[in-house]
């Protein structure tokens, strides 16, 4: 399933929010730009994205497959719904059982009119400190799909709220915690509530990396670092999650490989080590995918 290489376990390769943020920044329809990134990406070792971008999220999935053909780089596509206000009217209205059908069925018998299989339940999510009906609902539904599949669960924690709780639900819930991804844990800037997520069991996605206007990046790598001292780096994948046009470098943002060009090096010189680096980028997301 994976490539050999680096993977970005949470990234949009086109996303649309832009109707309920009524911002077109939000509407990542950049294509020719986006293929030019990812081909930078591929020289950089990247081989598989974890596309995030699920239903009501402006999925598309033959765009992807466009991406994936003109760049060489393996896209894992994915099921389910993202959070409120973002779920879409008729997905609202279906009970558990029914929204756990839908993302069975785009695992096992793919998405309607293509060649291609969601291979990730996510990013399901909770509003900020607050976790609602529907959102619970998906959830339930993930963990239904994911004991049916045995395909990962990769959530979305808004500002890192409810890192914790997601992940004794999801495992309480018979979620098997080497394949559920708590995500956005590092805009906390919380050490110990990270590691309090990290004894779950479950893994966590330092996964906005170089959106320093909520966290800078120096802290992110103090706290890998402090994370490679106690051992617990096993647990932990790397990502940037652009979802903008401005975003990309044509406008001005840290693009796709800023992760490769500024963020990996600065953590070098700080003293990671490269066997740490290719545990986060290689070793842990095969584990994930079961590989």
């Amino acid at each position: 399933m994976l490539k050999e290489g680096y993977t970005l376990m949470h990234e949009h390769v086109t996303i649309d929010l832009s109707g309920v943020k009524n911002d077109q920044d939000c509407h990542l329809n950049c294509y020719e730009e986006t293929v030019k990134e990812f081909k930078k990406l591929y020289e950089y070792g990247v081989r598989n994205i974890v596309e995030v971008t699920n239903i009501g999220m402006g999925r598309d999935i033959a765009y992807i497959q466009n991406v994936e053909k003109e760049t060489g780089i393996n896209i894992l596509k994915s099921t389910g719904c993202y959070k409120e206000p973002f779920i879409p009217e008729n997905m609202l209205a279906l009970s558990t059982e029914e929204l756990a059908n839908v993302m069975i069925h785009e695992i096992d018998d793919g998405f309607d009119g293509f060649d291609a299989h969601a291979e990730m339940i996510g990013e399901v999510g909770t509003s900020k400190n607050e976790w609602k009906e529907s959102e619970r609902r998906l959830f339930d539904a993930s963990i239904i799909a994911h004991k049916k599949t045995g395909k990962p669960i990769y959530t979305h924690t808004t500002l890192s709220t409810l890192a914790l709780e997601q992940a004794e639900y999801l495992t309480a819930g018979g979620g098997k915690p080497e394949k559920v991804v708590i995500g956005h844990v590092d805009l906390s800037g919380d050490l110990d509530m990270i590691i309090s997520v990290l004894k779950t069991g479950v893994n966590v996605g330092f996964d906005t990396i170089g959106k320093n206007n909520y966290l800078p990046d120096e802290k992110r790598i103090e706290m890998l670092l402090a994370l490679e001292k106690l051992g617990l780096l096993g647990q932990v994948v790397l990502s940037e999650d652009l979802t903008r046009k401005t975003h990309l470098k044509y406008k001005g943002g840290i693009g796709y490989s800023y992760l490769f060009e500024t963020f990996l090096p600065n953590l070098r010189k700080a003293g990671m080590k490269e066997e740490s680096i290719d545990l986060m980028l290689k070793e842990n997301p095969a584990k994930i995918f079961g590989e």
